[in-house]
């Protein structure tokens, strides 16, 4: 779809002709706080992290009750359960919590997180190992079964010079709070998909997912929301090494009384790196709410940086809400470019009268334009079957808001 199939409600963009090393620290140590997004506190020690009171800038969108405890109680429950397929070259490994490569990628950076590495008992590890090429997807299944507090960590290590393609699938019903590391070494290629396909009724979801990309790799991170009663993504990458580029895409469908949540930081803190983030949504029915809130920092030894970042939101009826804030920190003017657009807004009426005026019903034109805002996102995954699966979902979706 076009943009004028839908109508501008914000745009910002910042733009320029002109053409801090992140350092990892220990486990235990913490960043302290400050009104930067460099300075957000970062710290694997859960006391560091004050009690929620919902006025955090990081929550002044999300309904804490409907997180069901994932920010305040023990997470002592079974996490839901890991099951890998479709390709013998990857390796599947449970390891403790004193492995080397636990915490490797990210820090935790609010208290849900931290709740989740406080409460962790083992990680499963999926490696790619160096210069291993996988063509068949590689499909990891995360299926919950219950609604107690639980806490799970997953990492995937894509090695140097590898290429893959990783569809996270979470489905069943859960009250699950997640750290997702990816490693992505030096000239790596990795692609991720973390679909949310869970039941609606009593799941609550929260996923802190962390990527960490070596010099000349490549990321594309794919996120899909589309069941769960309240989810809310967090990815974030930062690079290591000059030269890398990553590319963010996220769809999400947000039905009667669904909290869908998308928070994502991206770190540019090396020279010459690239990233391309396009986010989109569709809402429908009443109590939906959708939140996507975009930040991007391009601190002082970032030179050569070219970024960008889009959000398109449509609302299909009366009763959703949709918030949606980009935010873009630059604290060096040699960049290739950097820019940001957000825009949220009902059907075209123009845009649906000109198919209608060649003979297409109503309730088809609507569809039309939907499906074309939104398979775009799908189209990222390259993986044939799963778009067609997905694109059914989307389908019986439109479906029930025609009724």
């Amino acid at each position: 779809m076009t943009q004028e199939g839908e109508k501008l409600a914000t745009e910002h963009s910042t733009a320029t002709d002109e053409r801090e090393v992140e350092v990892a620290l220990p486990k235990g140590a913490k960043k302290p706080a400050g009104n930067s997004r460099a300075e957000r506190t970062a710290s694997y020690d859960l006391a560091d992290f004050p009690e929620l009171t919902g006025r955090e800038e990081d929550f002044r969108f999300t309904p804490l009750k409907r997180l069901k405890g994932l920010h305040s109680d023990e997470l002592t429950a079974e996490a839901p359960a890991v099951t890998v397929s479709g390709s013998d070259l990857v390796r599947v490994e449970t390891v403790g919590r004193d492995d080397a490569r636990v915490g490797s990628a990210g820090i935790p950076e609010d208290r849900l997180s931290a709740n989740a590495w406080a409460h962790f008992r083992e990680a499963t590890v999926i490696t790619v190992p160096r210069e291993a090429e996988i063509a068949d997807t590689v499909l990891v299944e995360i299926k919950g079964s219950h609604t107690d507090p639980a806490a799970q960590h997953l990492i995937v290590d894509a090695q140097a010079f590898s290429k893959a393609r990783i569809v996270l699938h979470h489905s069943g019903t859960a009250v699950v709070s997640q750290n997702i590391e990816f490693l992505v070494g030096d000239s790596a290629n990795l692609t991720v998909v973390t679909l949310q396909e869970w039941q609606d009724q009593g799941t609550a979801h929260a996923s802190a997912q962390h990527g960490k990309l070596g010099r000349d790799a490549r990321f594309k991170h794919v996120s899909v929301n589309l069941g769960g009663d309240t989810v809310r993504v967090t990815p974030a990458v930062r690079y290591t090494g000059p030269g890398a580029e990553v590319e963010m895409y996220g769809l999400t469908f947000v039905d009667d009384d669904q909290h869908l949540e998308s928070r994502l930081f991206v770190d540019h803190s090396q020279p010459n790196c690239v990233s391309r983030v396009t986010y989109k949504s569709a809402l429908q029915g009443r109590g939906a709410h959708g939140v996507w809130v975009g930040d991007v920092l391009i601190r002082p030894e970032a030179e050569g940086t070219d970024t960008y970042e889009l959000n398109r939101n449509l609302i299909l009826n009366d009763g959703p809400r949709m918030d949606s804030i980009p935010n873009l920190e630059i604290e060096t003017g040699l960049i290739a470019g950097a820019g940001h657009a957000s825009t949220t807004g009902q059907l075209d009426s123009e845009h649906l009268y000109y198919l209608m005026s060649r003979g297409i019903p109503e309730v088809e034109a609507r569809r039309l334009v939907v499906r074309g805002f939104l398979f775009e996102i799908l189209q990222q995954i390259e993986d044939e079957g799963i778009e067609a699966r997905l694109r059914d979902v989307v389908e019986a979706e439109l479906s029930n808001a025609d009724h």
